[in-house]
């Protein structure tokens, strides 16, 4: 059994190399989280792809990277489909997803993919205009900036 110390390294530096080879940040957070902890599943990871940028590359809404930390949560403490039907009420997941919440607003202002840009750029990018993007790519965003944000989440 590996230590907590070293599954928390092991999930940062997981998310922060898929982020840098491959994008997606709530794709990066929860393969690193079903890697490291061996929980979540393939179909979660499929459907988070469209959260990317937040909502299709959009930028506006809750970060991308974020979102995925909240999924893996959910996963692992969320109220079960068969709860979900005969209308029980669990609560246990809105006190470890405030954690992160409070956590990720903490070390980046907002929770939303724009406000996190504008933390660690200094600017935000339309990530659907190819002249925005290329400069996003530009400014290091699969160098280390964005392969930053989704370490700390899945971490």
């Amino acid at each position: 059994m590996k230590s907590k110390e070293k599954l928390i390294e092991q999930a940062y530096r997981l998310a922060y190399k898929y982020e840098a080879e491959m994008g997606s940040c709530p794709q990066c957070v929860l393969a690193a989280i079903k890697e490291t902890l061996d929980m979540g599943d393939e179909a979660t990871i499929k459907a988070a792809d469209a959260l990317a940028g937040r909502a299709a590359l959009s930028t506006r809404g809750t970060c991308g990277a974020l979102v995925g930390g909240m999924l893996a949560i959910g996963s692992i403490v969320g109220r079960e489909y068969v709860d979900f039907k005969e209308g029980k009420k669990k609560r246990r997941v809105f006190k470890y997803a405030k954690k992160l919440c409070d956590k990720f607003l903490d070390e980046y202002g907002s929770p939303t993919c724009q406000g996190v840009q504008k933390k660690i750029f200094g600017r935000s990018f339309d990530l659907l205009d190819p002249k925005e993007y290329e400069e996003f790519e530009k400014a290091g965003a699969h160098v280390d900036k964005c392969p930053s944000v989704s370490g700390n989440v899945a971490r």
